[in-house]
């Protein structure tokens, strides 16, 4: 069994002749999640899977096996609920009043410009529609919110930053957009 301790994040740094030569896996919401696990690339090799705890897979990541090769993460399609504000009876701020209340129930949540997306669940399905918003079990891809605590800094203009936090002091001499 090949060995798995190493992650760049969505590729970053690496050229894109040897994205293109990576082997593949597919994993769902739940196995990107674990830090510890054995998986088959799409080359058939059995690999070992050891990252430090906390640390969460993200489709367009990629994983270096102690053998330097790289295998792409592609999120899987899984089972999802979908959910859509009513076109005759509401409106897209209904998403957002939805999104909050889901927020205070920890409910770990995709954001779509026209859409949620969650984890199948019956109860949250039937609040859902009791706030009159469509709501569908579909397959699809999962990619929920890091949220607050994953990210350090901000970028505009499409730009996503998935910096782990460091010590930071925010003061007169910070240039990284932040009012004052």
């Amino acid at each position: 069994m090949l060995t798995v301790n190493k992650l760049v994040a969505q590729g970053r740094g690496l050229a894109p002749v040897l994205l293109k030569r990576a082997t593949q896996v597919e994993l769902d919401w739940d196995m990107r999640c674990r830090s510890r696990f054995d998986l088959i690339d799409s080359a058939g090799r059995r690999l070992g899977v050891f990252l430090p705890r906390g640390q969460v897979l993200r489709g367009g990541d990629v994983l270096v096996a102690e053998d330097g090769s790289l295998v792409r993460v592609d999120a899987a399609p899984q089972a999802v609920l979908v959910v859509r504000h009513c076109p005759q009876h509401g409106s897209p701020f209904d998403l957002l009043r939805a999104a909050y209340h889901l927020g205070n129930r920890h409910v770990q949540l995709e954001l779509k410009q026209d859409r949620l997306q969650l984890e199948p669940d019956h109860v949250l399905a039937d609040l859902l529609r009791q706030m009159h918003l469509l709501v569908s079990e579909e397959q699809a891809a999962f990619e929920p919110e890091s949220g607050a605590y994953a990210y350090h800094g901000h970028a505009h203009g499409g730009t996503h930053v998935h910096a782990p936090q460091t010590a930071h002091v925010h003061g007169p001499d910070c240039d990284h957009g932040h009012d004052h």
